[in-house]
């Protein structure tokens, strides 16, 4: 896919559109000061190009729009390259991190994507059709 460049602000280059970018999750956050509470908001955001690659972002702001913006930016540096074989996953993957375990496995060609909350979100955006995913252990996204 090539990359179309514009010329933007201050002799800038703008780029073109090119990734699916999602919010997965939006939580307002406060801080006790001394002055009283400090409200901030947390973004979880997710970036991909439905051809393989895919990254996630957090972003922090005082607010919203700033908070997505900047957890797209940081989705789009954090890109990794996911293994495809045809339209799913080449081999089941087991991830642990806490008490939470998310369980990825392959499906065959017109399966669709049978996976939940934000792995959904992650998975689409990555450009995998086929997939059957279970997330273990947590309620939390």
């Amino acid at each position: 896919m090539a990359e179309v460049r514009r010329p933007g602000i201050l002799g800038r280059a703008q780029e073109e559109k090119e990734f699916d970018e999602r919010v997965v999750q939006v939580n307002r956050v406060s801080k006790k000061t001394k002055g009283g509470n400090r409200i901030s908001f947390s973004v979880l955001t997710v970036a991909g190009d439905r051809e393989g690659k895919v990254g996630v972002g957090l972003g922090r702001a005082p607010d919203v729009a700033s908070a997505i913006r900047k957890g797209l930016r940081r989705a789009k540096k954090t890109m990794i390259e996911v293994p495809m074989k045809g339209t799913t996953i080449p081999h089941e993957v087991r991830v642990k991190r806490g008490a939470a375990k998310v369980l990825l496995k392959p499906a065959p060609p017109g399966t669709g994507v049978k996976a939940g909350g934000s792995v959904r979100v992650v998975v689409e955006a990555a450009g995998i059709k086929d997939i059957v995913s279970k997330i273990l252990g947590s309620n939390n996204k």
